[in-house]
């Protein structure tokens, strides 16, 4: 009995000693892959000069794009910046327009000295202006007798002209301006289109065309 139990005892013991070697050669394989898998990702000292020069590379790009930003903004504040003043100086222009025409509309000072007098200084006055807006880049666009440009000009109203090509413009409402390149405000303009009459008898002749 007694060399039963004993032999039971060992049988334990060689069963926990089988574990643990077990284990153990779990652990040095686990240890053994990490260890690999650490060398794999180190990098040769060539390899690492050339991870460096590649950071350096995009280091420089990123400095050079930004600069290159800091430029355009720079120009564009420098060429741009009075952007809203210029537009709101517009105002003067077209109260000088306005003046001119009340005056010469108005009955009571027709043909008078006064009128004539007046007028040739609001015409001063608005060719100094023009001077001095075009002398910072501020330039009228030209309108009348233009083909009609969406991107200059703004159509308020058609005019019936059968002596002008169609979408040509024959009347400026309010003078448009550009600063530099860019639109400041566009010309408000009355476009030519074909009279009812003269339209009717371009249908009739097209229909006519066709019978024969």
């Amino acid at each position: 009995m007694e060399k039963e139990q004993e032999q039971n005892q060992k049988n334990k013991q060689d069963q926990k000693s089988e574990e643990l070697k077990d284990s153990n050669q779990e652990a040095l394989k686990t240890e053994g892959k990490e260890t690999q898998e650490k060398e794999k990702k180190e990098l040769t000292p060539e390899e690492k000069i050339i991870e460096l020069e590649d950071k350096l590379v995009r280091a420089f790009a990123e400095m050079e794009n930004q600069r290159r930003r800091f430029e355009k903004e720079k120009e564009d504040a420098f060429d741009y910046g009075g952007f809203a003043f210029a537009r709101e100086a517009l105002n003067l222009i077209d109260n000088l327009e306005r003046s001119k025409q009340i005056l010469e509309n108005d009955e009571s000072l027709k043909n008078s000295k006064v009128l004539k007098k007046t007028l040739e200084h609001l015409d001063v006055i608005y060719k100094d202006t023009i001077s001095i807006f075009s002398k910072n880049n501020i330039k009228p666009i030209e309108s009348l007798n233009k083909k009609l440009d969406p991107n200059l000009h703004q159509a308020m109203m058609e005019i019936e002209d059968d002596k002008k090509e169609v979408g040509t413009i024959v009347q400026e409402i309010q003078k448009g301006f550009t600063i530099k390149d860019r639109l400041l405000r566009p010309s408000l303009v009355g476009v030519s289109k074909k009279s009812q009459k003269k339209d009717e008898e371009n249908q009739e002749n097209e229909e006519n065309s066709k019978n024969k």
